[in-house]
């Protein structure tokens, strides 16, 4: 009876809290209106120039794909990789590959569809979607190496700490809801089968899901098109809305106040106290954050640890466009929530220890300002990206399911007494 009352009592504080910061925002809108709305214009413009047209074109291929069937027949081939690696369904790997061509929140958006399509359990979308939340390259390489830190070196650095970590956080994933009994969905069902050759399957699956959705290509290319755009312009709120609220901080000082004891805890772990603006801005929004890591007066390593750190975690931003996504299904957003730490963590720690062996060290007082790169030329590098990745992991999946289908046995030629021939021992199967 306790544990109800004082459950029930945080959970009415916690609400007064949430009405008590509201009425703040709102009340800032009111005193700082010239600043609200530039920074309301700098979230459009990002949201315009960048995310709506580098995205949209995702969001359309991945539901007429899943139409088609084509999404089913990739998922296939990709069983036997993802399945023993991160314990999730085969097209888990669609996920993936389109996370890392192009970025947040485009996971969030195909788990969810896998949810709904009933194609992975409520533990697979979570476990799915708390290690295929990823930056793109593009961003990494062109946006924070080249145009906020002014090194092109510097990208793979970023690159490989950030996919390395998210990597680790989905094989950790693989054990979580391990002791929950769930029951397999009719359609995830149909991706463990392992009779019959694995091309056969994929070109029967591909046909068994066509037939399902059973749309013309008229009317699915239409359906894409308006499900991408509501999407999109959902996302593009919650940019301009943490886009404010970020401003928002800074006029009313409450970084002032949050500042003193962040910059003691980041002495804690050995890093420059002028990185805590960085922290906090990436804490609400990556670019912000990332900007600011790159531009504070601090170590170059140091510096770079935190904008990985800031990259894993994603910001409240993404992860309020990951919450208005998934919000139609039962996937739960804690364990997100989780792994985004964990991946945080991780990401710093790799690239502290990469940059050890590379030996990055000295002081960039400035940083070049970010420079956003054309939209013909990202979709061409997404999709580039997008086509060796599944191309690799296709590649690796079909190793995988090979090998599996041979026995290793070891021959022991030494004779015993009273008995003939010689001892054979399967090393495994």
């Amino acid at each position: 009876m306790e544990m109800k009352v004082s459950a029930s009592g945080i959970q009415k504080n916690a609400f007064y809290l949430l009405a008590l910061v509201f009425t703040i925002i709102t009340i800032s809108l009111a005193v700082y209106p010239r600043e609200c709305l530039e920074a309301a214009k700098e979230g459009l413009r990002i949201f315009s120039q960048i995310v709506f047209p580098s995205l949209f074109p995702f969001f359309v291929l991945t539901e007429v794909m899943l139409g088609l069937g084509v999404v089913h027949f990739i998922g296939v081939f990709l069983e036997p990789l993802m399945r023993p690696v991160f314990n999730v369904p085969g097209v888990g790997a669609f996920a993936l590959s389109m996370g890392l061509a192009a970025g947040y929140p485009m996971d969030a958006v195909i788990t969810a569809k896998f949810r709904r399509m009933k194609m992975c359990s409520r533990i697979e979308g979570e476990r799915l979607l708390a290690f295929t939340n990823t930056a793109d390259p593009l961003f990494m390489f062109g946006a924070v190496a080249v145009g906020m830190f002014g090194r092109t070196e510097l990208g793979a650095t970023i690159a490989v700490a950030h996919y390395l970590s998210a990597f680790s956080v989905g094989f950790l994933y693989r054990f979580y809801g391990s002791k929950v009994k769930e029951q397999p969905s009719p359609e995830a069902e149909h991706f463990g089968q392992e009779d019959g050759n694995i091309f056969r399957r994929a070109i029967r699956e591909m046909r068994r899901a066509h037939q399902e959705d059973n749309r013309p290509l008229g009317r699915l290319a239409s359906d894409a098109v308006n499900e991408s755009i509501t999407t999109l312009l959902m996302i593009g709120g919650f940019i301009i809305v943490f886009s404010v609220l970020s401003r928002i901080m800074e006029e009313i000082g409450l970084m002032s106040l949050i500042l003193p004891g962040l910059k003691g805890l980041l002495r804690i772990f050995g890093l420059d106290p002028a990185l805590g603006v960085a922290v906090i801005k990436g804490f609400f929004e990556i670019d912000l954050g990332t900007v600011a890591a790159a531009q504070a007066m601090a170590p170059l390593g140091q510096r770079l640890v935190v904008a990985s750190a800031i990259i894993a975690w994603s910001g409240l931003s993404v992860h309020g466009q990951v919450i208005s996504v998934i919000h139609e299904t039962d996937i739960r957003i804690t364990p997100y929530l989780v792994a985004r730490v964990l991946h945080a963590f991780l990401g710093g720690f790799y690239t502290y220890l990469l940059l050890g062996t590379l030996r990055v060290v000295g002081t960039v007082t400035t940083a070049p300002v970010y420079q956003s790169t054309g939209v013909l030329q990202r979709w061409y590098l997404s999709l580039t990206q997008l086509l060796i990745i599944i191309g690799i992991l296709i590649g690796a999946a079909l190793l995988f399911h090979f090998l599996s289908k041979f026995r290793l046995v070891v021959v022991d030629e030494a004779p015993r007494k009273g008995r003939k021939g010689t001892n054979r021992k399967p090393m495994f199967s």
